[in-house]
Formats: structure tokens, C-alpha cells, sequence
């Protein structure tokens, strides 16, 4: 038995000594570039494209079976540019021989030096790679439609491949239809030992240029790879990947991002997409998450934990070559966090379970875009405590008692006002928000509730705030964008508002007191704030009671004016003068930011007060007029009698209002013409007869 399994292995070490030398015969004897146009021709004849093998082919045989080849090139598909599909300066392949014999495909490094690809798209939509993987069908042979053949039990084949080695390779893409042609170019890839089921490392570097948005990408990344023989499973292991952008519209000319993973699983089979400990960096900013992908190939959706760490927002924008805005407190934006659960399409975000935090303030709900082409927004939030003023621009001092009040729902307005009127139109939102506590121009109000609806150019709030100065407030604004004039309506509602906090927190001091509750229903037109005002229209209804108006002693000028005409002496200012009312009510129309009151009613113990006039909200200039008049106290049958009548004009502007006292309301027929006789010996001795100011007085009155 020992014997004859010698004489068998002899045979076969013969038998395998004797291959070796035929096949080094025919390496010695046989030039492989003789070969060349059969090669070019069955390419021809396989895939319809022409091969040129410009270099000398050179093979090896013992103990790899290998080629190496100059420069290749392959023709590009029918219809498409002159320039080859693909092209190569350098190969070496080699295979080792031996294992060849179990079926073991044993590969030594595959380098590759000079690979440029041309890939294109026409304007159809057809691209120059879609006849490279279509497979033709193989001929059939006779029979084969009635013959049964039972399918075969293949013995698998082990395949591994020392390396790959990419070497300056070079890709054009240029895609007609769409207009977008990229290069991607200095591709540098390098492996280890190729296994199935087996981590090998893989180190990549490219660079991509998009020459017409003058923008350029450089990319570098390093992980272990694991792949499946079926090549639909992949494992990454320790994912780094650099990437820089850079180019003239880039925020400071370059921005750097790193992307790291511990983990990344993708099985193609199952459609099967998990990545563990993702983190993201671009200076400041920092995003952790882990995130599984489902259907990634049908219908691709993709859910996990997101947590944007903690950073400053200012320092970003400086990273980014952005100018910051100059902000009321130099701690405002300082300060931002975010963490929320992502669900997200292709084309679908939605943020759920949603935590901001921005300085001192934090935001919970919910937000979702849908349709990023045309994005639909919604949202629903929740804030707790939100001070505006720390992010408007600074306050000049001289402004603080000259601004106008403006409601919610005008403040709105305004802020719309500032936005592109396309933006507007293609605004798709709706959502609401909620405040505990904010602060606005100074203004404090608790229990905000905000709701808002935009679509078709169409863009509707609805603002109420259930406690605003130991009263409430509601209102709702309509904007209307669709045609080339932006149309807009108010209306709002005030109720039991106490106007002395009111006015001091906005305006740093109050000249009047009481509880007003109001009204307006305004419509306007414009492109900005002047032709909003402009174009103002609408109706406005007040009530003010137990009000107080301070610096202003309407019962005095009335006395005043009586001791003027009497001679009496002049009671001495006041610092203290103040108007008491019980009841002040009046209705007012705006037409073309002009605002006309004509029936202004007040009353107290002793006055009462009729007025009519103009304001010019443009100018802000008054033309205004009252008649008030003082009540004797009274008598024993309760009844009062008319004591005397004044008529006051006020004119100015709302920051520096005057008055006049009309003269035609104090004076009789008689008292007139002794005035007129007497007026300048009155103006020289008035301030020494009957006190300081008596001139001034009398000055107002004529």
C-alpha cells in the first residue's frame, strides 16, 4: 500500500513538474502581445466598445499568475462624446497559482496608476454605462427548450485579494440634462488584504471640484471594511471621514467637518441601514446620534436620537465669516443645545420629543418638514420664560419716548414686512406656539398662545395673551401676498388693561392712569412700513375708566383763563397738575393713515369734556380739538349748572404735543375789544401784576 502511494504521488509531482514547464515554455516562446487583436476583438464582440492596449502586455507565471499592461483605453458608448469612456496608464494583477487547484482564487495587490472615467448623461436622461450592465442573453443551444437540467450544487470558491491600490485616478461627470458637471479628481485608495467576512482597512482621498458654483471638496477617509461574498453586506468599523470645503461663496473661504461612527451596518438584502455613535464636529458645533434606515432602497426612512451639544452660536457665526448682529445684551445667543428623535424620509423631516435650549430659555414640542422641494412646515412648541429685548438692536435713548406703541398683532406685521414677498408666498406652515412669560419693548405678558397659517400666499395669526397688565388681549392678522401689493387686516381687542404700568415699562414714564378697553379693525396695503401707513384704513373704539391724565390740569387752565380776563392774580404752577376722569369713550376712522375722531366723551364730578379732531399718522401731527366744560357743585335738587366753557386746540406731534386755549370761548363782545386795547401794556406789566406766567398765558389764549 506504501508503495503504490508513492508511485502515485511521484506520477503527480510529474504530472505538475510537466505543466510547469509547458506553461514556462509557453511564456518563453509565446509573445502575449501577438494576442492583442484577438483581446480587442472579443471585447468588441462581448460589450460593442473598442480596446486599445497601447502597452506591452507582460506576464508572469510561477508562483502568481499574473499581467501588467501600459496604457488601455475603451471607447466611449454611441452617441456620446469622442473622448474614451475609460482609460488607464499601469495595471498589475497577478493571481497565485497553486490555490487555483482547490478552487481558491488567491490575488496578489491590484494596482491601478492613471484611471480617468468619462462619465455622462445626455439630455434624455440616457447615460454612457447603460450598455455595460445589461448582459446579453447566451445563445441556446439545440434542445435546451425540452431538456430538463436539475441544478447543480457548486462548490463554493474562496476568493481574497492582497490589496487594492488606486493611484491619481480621475472621474468627469457631466450630467446634460441637469446642467451639473462634477470632477473628482487626486483619487487615492489603498486596502489591506481583501477577505470575505473578514475586516480589512481601507485609507481614501479625493478631492471634488464643481467648477461652476467655484466650490471645491476634499475628503479623506479611514475604517475597516467587512463585506460579504454576495457583496450586500457591509460593516464599518472606526469611521473617520475629513472633509474640507472651499471656494468664494463658502462662509470664511473654508469650512472643515469631521464625521466619526463607531459602527456603520449595510445589508443591501434586508435594506437594513444602522449607525451607532455617530458624531459630527464643524468648529464649535457638535451633533451626536445613532440612527437605524429601513426599505433603503424602496422607500428609504431612517429614525434615531439626535443631540446637538451645547455651543455658542456667535462664536459659530464668526467661524463662518458671518457677521454677528449687535444685540441689547452681549450674553444673548450664546448659548444653544438641542436633543430631539428624528423619523425622516428622503424627502420628510419630523422632530419629535424636541428639547431647545437657547440662553435662558427652554423650548419642548414638536417640528416637521414635509416635501423639501417645497417645504410644508408644522410645528407645535412650548417655551417657558422668552425675553425679546435681548435680541433686538440696541435701544437709543432718545427713541424710548418717542415710539409708538405698537400691538402684537402690528408688531407682527411689521416683522413680516421685513421678508421677501416671495418668501411669503411660498411659505407652507402651521403650528402653534406657547409662552409662559415673554418680554417685548419692555412690555411684560404671561400666557401666550400664537397660532400660524400660511399657504397659497396666504398668511393668518391668531395672538392672545391672557394676561397683559392685570387685563388680556386677543387679536388675528391677515396677510394676503398673492398679488404684486401685499394686503393686510388686523383686529384686536384689549380689555381691562391698567394703562400706568403699561405706559411705564414701554415707555419709561406715564402720563395718565386708569383702565382702558379697546378695539381696531385696520386694513392696509404696502411693501414696507411707510406704504403700510399710508394706506391705513379702519375703526377704532375706547373706553378709559378712572383714568388719570398727569401734566395736564384741564380745571386750572379753565380758572386760569377765568382770572385772566377778571384780572385776578394767577395761581403759581403746579409740578402735580393732573386731569381726573371717571369715563373717557370715543370712536375714531383711519382712512389713508389719516385718524378722525369726532366723538370723544368724557366726564368727571366736576368736567365735562367734547372732542373732534385729525392725527396725521404719517407726520404724526395733531389737529385736535376739545371743549370742556366746568361744573358748579350741586344744588339742593341735585342738579348741576353749566359754570363755563373752554375750548382747547392741541396741535404738534405725539412726542411734543401744545395746546392753545381759543380765545373765541372765553371772551364776551366787550371783553374782546378791552383786551385788544389793552394787549400790549398786558404783555409788558401781566408778569408783574398778576405773577410769572401770565404773559405766556395770555400769548397761548391770542
Amino acid at each position: 500500500m506504501g508503495k503504490s502511494l508513492k508511485i502515485i504521488l511521484s506520477i503527480l509531482a510529474a504530472l505538475i513538474l510537466l505543466i510547469i514547464v509547458i506553461i514556462s515554455a509557453l511564456f518563453i516562446f509565446i509573445d502575449p502581445n501577438d494576442f492583442k487583436p484577438e483581446i480587442q476583438a472579443a471585447v468588441k464582440n462581448k460589450i460593442g466598445r473598442e480596446l486599445t492596449l497601447e502597452g506591452d502586455l507582460n506576464l508572469s507565471i510561477f508562483p502568481w499568475l499574473g499581467i501588467s499592461t501600459g496604457k488601455m483605453t475603451l471607447s466611449n458608448a454611441e452617441g456620446f462624446q469622442a473622448k474614451p469612456f475609460a482609460e488607464i496608464q499601469e495595471s498589475d494583477i497577478n493571481v497565485k497559482l497553486l490555490p487555483l487547484l482547490s478552487k481558491e482564487i488567491e490575488v496578489d495587490r491590484i494596482v491601478l496608476k492613471g484611471l480617468t472615467v468619462n462619465l455622462a448623461k445626455n439630455k434624455q436622461g440616457v447615460n454612457n454605462w447603460h450598455d455595460l450592465i445589461g448582459a446579453k442573453p447566451e445563445p441556446a443551444t439545440p434542445g435546451s427548450g425540452t431538456q430538463e437540467t436539475q441544478p447543480a450544487e457548486e462548490a463554493q470558491t474562496l476568493l481574497s485579494i492582497g490589496g487594492i491600490t488606486l493611484e491619481n485616478a480621475f472621474i468627469d461627470w457631466d450630467n446634460q440634462k441637469s446642467g451639473k458637471h462634477l470632477e473628482i479628481k487626486d483619487i487615492n485608495l489603498n486596502t489591506d488584504k481583501i477577505v470575505f467576512d473578514e475586516s480589512f482597512a481601507v485609507d481614501l482621498a479625493l478631492t471634488v471640484v464643481n467648477a461652476q458654483a467655484k466650490l471645491s471638496e476634499s475628503i479623506k477617509l479611514t475604517t475597516d471594511l467587512t463585506v460579504n461574498e454576495k457583496l450586500d453586506n457591509f460593516r464599518l468599523t472606526g469611521v473617520n471621514l475629513q472633509s474640507t470645503t472651499a471656494g468664494e461663496k463658502v462662509p470664511g473661504k473654508s469650512l472643515t467637518a469631521a464625521l466619526r461612527a463607531a459602527n456603520v451596518s449595510l445589508n443591501m438584502a434586508k435594506q437594513d441601514l444602522k449607525i451607532s455613535t455617530l458624531r459630527l464636529e464643524s468648529g464649535d458645533l457638535k451633533v451626536a446620534a445613532d440612527i437605524t434606515g429601513s426599505r433603503i432602497k424602496d422607500q428609504p426612512s431612517f429614525q434615531g436620537p439626535v443631540a446637538v451639544e451645547p455651543f455658542n452660536p456667535m462664536l459659530v457665526m464668526k467661524q463662518l465669516a458671518i457677521t454677528p448682529p449687535i444685540m441689547r445684551d452681549a450674553n444673548a445667543l450664546t448659548r444653544l443645545a438641542m436633543n430631539f428623535n428624528l423619523q425622516a424620509t428622503d424627502d420628510s423631516a419630523n422632530l419629535q420629543n424636541l428639547l431647545i435650549k437657547l440662553d435662558d430659555t427652554t423650548i419642548n414640542g414638536s417640528a416637521s418638514v414635509n416635501n423639501f422641494s417645497q417645504p410644508a412646515i408644522a410645528f407645535n412648541l412650548t417655551a417657558d420664560t422668552l425675553d425679546v429685548d435681548r435680541y433686538l438692536a440696541p435701544e437709543k435713548e432718545a427713541d424710548k419716548k418717542s415710539k409708538p406703541i405698537a400691538s402684537p398683532a402690528v408688531t407682527t406685521a411689521a416683522a413680516a414686512s421685513l421678508l421677501p414677498v416671495e418668501t411669503l408666498r411660498k411659505l407652507n406652515a402651521n403650528g402653534e406656539l406657547a409662552l409662559h412669560e415673554m418680554k417685548i419693548n419692555n412690555l411684560n405678558m404671561q400666557d401666550i398662545h400664537l397660532k400660524l397659517s400660511a399657504k397659497n400666499g396666504i398668511v393668518a395669526t391668531e395672538q392672545s395673551v391672557n394676561q397683559f397688565y392685570q387685563g388680556n388681549y386677543s387679536g388675528n392678522l391677515n396677510l394676503d401676498v398673492r398679488n404684486k401689493l401685499p394686503v393686510l387686516a388686523v383686529n384686536e381687542k384689549i380689555s381691562h388693561v391698567q394703562v400706568e404700568p403699561l405706559l411705564k415699562a414701554y415707555k419709561g414714564e406715564a402720563k395718565m392712569s386708569g383702565v382702558v378697553n379697546a378695539s381696531a379693525q385696520l386694513q392696509a396695503q404696502g411693501n414696507n412700513k411707510d406704504e403700510i401707513k399710508s394706506s391705513l384704513h379702519g375703526q377704532l373704539s375706547f373706553l378709559f375708566k378712572d383714568s388719570v391724565i398727569l401734566g395736564f390740569n384741564l380745571q386750572k387752565i379753565i380758572d386760569n383763563s377765568k382770572a385772566l380776563i377778571k384780572g385776578a392774580p394767577l395761581p403759581a404752577d403746579n409740578k402735580n397738575d393732573q386731569t381726573l376722569f371717571s369715563e373717557m369713550t370715543g370712536t375714531a376712522t383711519i382712512n389713508n393713515g389719516m385718524l378722525s375722531n369726532n366723538d370723544l366723551v368724557a366726564h368727571s364730578s366736576k368736567l365735562r369734556v367734547n372732542g373732534k379732531g385729525n392725527v396725521n399718522l404719517n407726520t404724526e401731527a395733531l389737529d385736535y380739538k376739545i371743549k370742556a366744560t366746568l361744573l358748579k357743585s350741586p344744588d339742593a335738587n341735585g342738579q348741576q349748572a353749566e359754570k363755563m366753557t373752554v375750548a382747547i386746540n392741541f396741535g404738534g406731534t405725539f412726542s411734543k404735543p401744545s395746546y392753545t386755549v381759543d380765545p373765541s370761548s372765553l371772551l364776551t363782545e366787550e371783553n374782546k375789544a378791552k383786551i385788544e386795547e389793552k394787549k400790549q401794556k398786558l404783555l409788558d406789566k401781566l408778569d408783574k401784576k398778576l405773577g410769572p406766567g401770565a404773559s405766556d398765558l395770555l400769548k397761548r389764549i391770542f
